[in-house]
């Protein structure tokens, strides 16, 4: 009635005309007109932007703690007591496992795939069967049910490796992980270091590698050799010319069903897994992890997260990232803990997509490396002006979305634009995190807009079992790595040799909490050089107090050299700095004491530059491109200016650079295989062409 005498009361022509129109329809056009505006209220109020309720104060994330040499704790705790574990009957890993199986109900627990096929699964108890299987096939074969018995793994991600993991944690044993790219000469190293008498390996071709190690005399301790794929009778053979026993997984899960034992669970303060970081320099060192430490610290994570994304029994974590490192062995711990299922890859990068597809995994952890490659695609498919116009601009109002807090994907630019990306990722993603390495602040906002879910970031390293901070729910501006993680507290202290000081909200990141690792492995001098008198791991990062609480990492205090003149030069933090140029891919930035100035080889990215040069008029194949001056003087102009923006002095600025057309990998030697560039190695491979720029360029 209101509305109809406000009608009445308005008087314009426009208006009178709509009501003698209205008048002259029939009662099924004007029932089909409200139908219609009331299906267009719904959809609305459906697809509305929202502001989700954050778990803490967005303006201070971090609370300083009295009495610790301004060391911060999370805002998300209730009290300076820090957080050991979120559930009370899980307090090892071992009790993470066995929960899972009690709330899972029996559902699927493990799946793989073959190329063209459908996942196929193994249930909880079929899992945690197997598991005590291997377990009770070592404790037969004579391995000490405790903890100082240490068991290698040598395998890419697949179900065999949780479930033998599992299989030790269920007799106390302690599984040692061998990076499947660590390369002979560290494989050697770790086996003698652990004392390793079994390995696990995947494929046949591992098995002779390690057969080779025994029959040279590098590793006469390793007896037994645990294959997971079929061999053949050569493989026997040889095991028998080296006096080492090859034995199928098969076999070894028949052999334990034969022979049960009861289990032997772990304490809380047993050591758990002994993970040997692939070190810059030198030999890897070999990091010892309790229960305590895991439990601890996916503990933390869930924490942070647990107001706005639970885990549950319904969710499905793709596994690719290597199970050798902390970061994946911590997720799926969580994701088993609440009875959910992961699903692993098919062994092959470049086969991810495919699965991604197929699995439709809820939860999808991801690295830098790998986030980079997708906006790259995606802007690549982009061909034309009006897609790349079309494409920013959609990108810019979800961005705008994103600055208020808002997470959805489902606004009319997710259905124009972001659908197919979303779809490719199976199209139920919820929640990703991002760690390992830094990560662009244009890269991880453009890809928060275009996924429309939970996208955290973190920051840790394996002492500190994987993760200290991470972004809180609601937190969604780029360029940090959030607050401390409720398991433990950070604090900066001083590094006078780069001038940062605390004093001044930078310095070195220090931890502190039941994450933090118990030392190195028989390296009583490495441990002492990470871990101070008072626990505090000091883990060589230079990181800055934001004023809302959070951290940003800001320089490596390890990589620094001096030039001729004295000034101290810390290479990364110029690195981060040009690796925002659009043609650059790559950056390895170099200094001499003996020299004044510094030079840099920059890996141009193959599917922006003909694109960057063919805007500057210049024209090429991309090894052209790499080989022409003009390119190189562009690049080199564009990396000042960027140098310039971000406030880098005259003597941190590159004076030269080579372009090299082959990145920097794993697998060339020149980065390690969490993607962290293996300076001495690229000072070596590039010696030439760094002699040749100082030789060529005039300070």
């Amino acid at each position: 009635m209101q509305a109809r005498e406000l009608l009445r009361n308005i008087r314009t022509p426009e208006l009178a005309d709509f009501r003698q129109y209205l008048r002259t329809l029939p009662t099924h056009s004007l029932l089909a007109f409200g139908s219609a505006f009331a299906a267009l209220t719904a959809l609305w109020y459906v697809m509305r932007s929202r502001s989700p309720k954050t778990p803490a104060g967005l303006s201070m994330q971090s609370v300083e703690v009295a009495g610790t040499g301004g060391a911060r704790r999370s805002a998300l705790l209730d009290s300076d007591e820090l957080l050991v574990y979120l559930y009370d009957d899980v307090r090892t890993v071992h009790e993470s496992f066995q929960r899972g199986v009690r709330i899972s109900m029996d559902r699927p627990c493990l799946g793989f795939r073959k190329t063209g096929q459908l996942y196929e699964w193994l249930s909880y108890r079929q899992v945690a069967e197997m598991s005590e299987c291997v377990g009770s096939a070592l404790v037969h074969k004579g391995f000490k049910a405790a903890p100082d018995q240490y068991i290698g793994i040598f395998s890419q991600n697949r179900p065999e490796w949780v479930v033998i993991e599992y299989g030790c944690f269920a007799y106390s044993m302690v599984p040692v992980p061998l990076y499947d790219n660590l390369g002979r000469e560290a494989v050697t190293y770790i086996i003698n270091s652990a004392e390793l008498a079994l390995v696990f390996v995947d494929k046949p071709e591992k098995a002779n590698l390690l057969l080779e190690g025994v029959e040279n005399t590098s590793t006469p301790g390793l007896k037994i050799i645990v294959v997971m794929d079929s061999y053949e009778s050569d493989l026997l053979e040889l095991g028998n010319k080296c006096g080492v026993e090859i034995i199928s997984m098969k076999a070894m899960e028949d052999l334990g069903r034969a022979n049960r034992q009861k289990p032997k669970p772990p304490a809380p303060e047993d050591l758990a897994v002994i993970c040997f970081t692939s070190g810059t320099t030198g030999h890897p060192k070999g990091a010892m992890l309790t229960h305590r430490n895991i439990v601890s610290n996916f503990s933390g994570i869930l924490k942070v997260t647990e107001g706005a994304i639970g885990l549950n029994a319904s969710d499905t974590l793709i596994s690719f990232l290597p199970l050798a490192h902390m970061y994946e062995q911590l997720l799926e711990s969580a994701i088993l803990c609440h009875g959910a299922r992961i699903g692993f890859f098919q062994g092959d990068i470049k086969l991810l997509m495919d699965d991604l597809k197929m699995l439709q995994p809820t939860i999808f952890p991801v690295v830098p490396r790998l986030l980079t490659h997708m906006l790259d695609r995606i802007w690549g498919e982009a061909n034309t002006i009006p897609k790349r116009l079309l494409l920013d601009f959609a990108s810019k109002r979800k961005q705008a979305e994103i600055r208020r807090g808002v997470i959805r994907n489902n606004s009319l630019w997710d259905t124009l634009i972001f659908r197919k990306i979303q779809s490719e990722l199976g199209g139920n993603v919820r929640l990703m995190i991002t760690g390992a390495a830094p990560v662009s602040a244009k890269v991880l906002t453009f890809m928060r807009a275009a996924l429309g879910c939970q996208f955290y970031e973190g920051y840790g390293e394996t002492e500190c079992t994987a993760c200290c901070s991470m972004t809180i729910p609601g937190e969604w501006t780029a360029g940090h790595v959030g607050a401390p993680v409720p398991c433990n507290l950070i604090k900066l202290v001083d590094a006078k040799e780069i001038n940062y000081l605390a004093a001044n909200g930078e310095g070195e990141v220090c931890v502190k909490g039941a994450n933090v690792f118990q030392g190195y492995l028989k390296n009583p001098a490495k441990t002492k050089e990470a871990l101070d008198g008072e626990g505090w791991l000091h883990t060589g990062d230079i990181g800055k107090w934001l004023p809302n609480g959070t951290l940003k990492i800001i320089d490596r205090k390890k990589h620094i050299f001096k030039l001729a003149q004295g000034e101290y030069i810390a290479p990364e933090k110029i690195e981060n700095i040009y690796q925002r140029s659009e043609p650059v891919a790559q950056v390895f930035v170099h200094g001499d004491s003996l020299e004044a100035f510094l030079i840099a080889v920059v890996v141009p990215d193959a599917e922006a530059l003909g694109r960057w040069a063919r805007k500057r008029g210049l024209a090429g194949s991309f090894e052209e491109l790499c080989c022409s001056k003009e390119v190189n003087k562009a690049i080199l102009e564009d990396l000042v200016r960027l140098g310039e923006e971000s406030g880098l002095n005259a003597i941190e600025q590159v004076k030269g650079i080579t372009l090299h057309p082959e990145p920097f990998s794993v697998e060339n030697g020149l980065l390690t295989p969490t993607m962290k560039a293996k300076r001495p190695e690229l000072r070596s491979y590039f010696k030439s062409q760094i002699e040749e720029l100082y030789s060529t360029i005039k300070n």
